[in-house]
């Protein structure tokens, strides 16, 4: 059985144990399911439109190319990869971080510091980019062409022991042949579901053909508990398209993920702006398939904002840890861009919902001060295997 069959048959016979329990004074039968999805929904956080992108500046972004974001937890950290000289570059796209004081985008002293390399680490002689956090701040995902592994482009982690020494990363593990192929797989993003347990690695893998630049699809390879081991990667076949579905960056909730994607669309999702845009996907609950992917422009113009895409390339999404800023790269020229790919950034305001973010930002705060992060890795070639840190 796939883990997403598993995870809804797990809910429908939870579902229909609480129907059996039900005393006189509740709902059963059709009506109390109907009510359970009723509010999960009416639980979710309501957010306002994205504003017009900003570009970073050029402190962030430079003559080269700087792609493929990621924000840390307490947003001070901003990852991304760039192919910039003279910077302590290892060769290719190399991984570097630019830190900040504050999070006050209106005080000269929040703003973004002189990007630096993460050194040997984490970056080779070849390609290595997209780096993603675990919730827990300990562990860095990313992908590399400059290592060695499975294929072409292998998934790779560190681990660092204080979440905020963006330099004391250990040496990248490859996450092994279970979980890469023999092509490349990319742009890897982690939910851990604090609800079930259940921890997925969502991934790009361009499948067919290799050699081209389309055939990239969705994935996800599952683990749960903590001592369980991410098994081989299943197809997302609700955001994947016969077009180019890469990069994506999930909500904590678990219950909207962005995407970037070569969709054309249509009159019903939203048309694409360009070459590649960023879509959006939401469900009701974890245990549910994602909605049929919008255009993001679609979706901000119907909730009153701007544009966010542009008929340039606009790609690889990283959404900070409360929802309301999300950072992506463009090589759009209508904004004033420094090089070639640039970084952006969109900010949003949450409306409603503040209840269930807190009580989400109280589970991390209980799994930190116990220690425990899901799905930590300890890696032996072939295999990753979940531990307690």
């Amino acid at each position: 059985m796939k883990p997403v069959e598993r995870r809804i048959t797990l809910l429908l016979a939870f579902v229909a144990l609480v129907q059996a329990c039900t005393s006189d004074k509740g709902l059963v039968g059709p009506t109390a399911s109907k009510k359970l999805a009723a509010d999960a929904a009416d639980e979710q956080p309501q957010y306002g439109p994205w504003s017009a992108p900003v570009n970073l500046g050029p402190v962030i972004n430079s003559g080269s190319n700087e792609q493929h974001p990621a924000i840390s937890k307490d947003g001070l950290s901003l990852y991304f990869a760039s192919d910039r000289t003279g910077a302590g570059g290892l060769g290719g796209l190399d991984i570097y971080v630019s830190q900040r004081a504050c999070t006050d985008t209106d005080d000269p002293a929040c703003a973004w510091q002189a990007p630096a390399n993460l050194g040997p680490n984490i970056n080779s002689a070849g390609n290595d980019l997209a780096p993603t956090f675990s919730p827990d701040g300990h562990w860095l995902y990313f992908h590399s062409n400059g290592r060695g592994g499975c294929g072409g482009a292998d998934l790779f982690v560190s681990h660092r022991h204080d979440k905020r020494d963006d330099f004391g990363w250990e040496p990248a593990e490859n996450l092994g042949c279970v979980v890469n192929s023999a092509f490349n797989d990319a742009g890897p993003t982690i939910f851990e579901d604090e609800a079930t347990g259940v921890t997925t690695l969502y991934f790009t893998v361009q499948n067919n053909p290799p050699t081209s630049d389309q055939g990239f699809d969705i994935y996800a390879s599952t683990c749960i508990g903590d001592e369980g081991a991410f098994g081989p990667p299943a197809l997302v076949p609700e955001l994947s398209s016969p077009y180019r579905d890469t990069r994506t960056a999930i909500r904590r909730d678990g219950l909207e993920i962005f995407l970037s994607s070569g969709r054309p669309g249509d009159d019903l999702v939203g048309h694409s702006a360009g070459s590649e845009d960023l879509w959006v996907s939401t469900r009701a609950t974890t245990s549910d398939v994602w909605s049929p992917p919008l255009n993001l422009n679609l979706v901000n113009q119907q909730l009153g904002g701007p544009p966010i895409n542009s008929p340039a390339f606009d790609g690889a999404p990283a959404l900070s840890f409360d929802g309301t800023t999300l950072y992506f790269f463009s090589d759009r020229t209508d904004l004033g861009g420094f090089g070639k790919r640039d970084l952006y950034v969109t900010t949003r305001t949450r409306l409603g919902g503040a209840e269930m973010a807190e009580r989400a930002e109280d589970t991390s705060r209980r799994l930190e001060r116990n220690g425990r992060g899901c799905c930590s890795i300890h890696l032996s070639y072939g295999r990753a295997v979940v531990r307690t840190t």
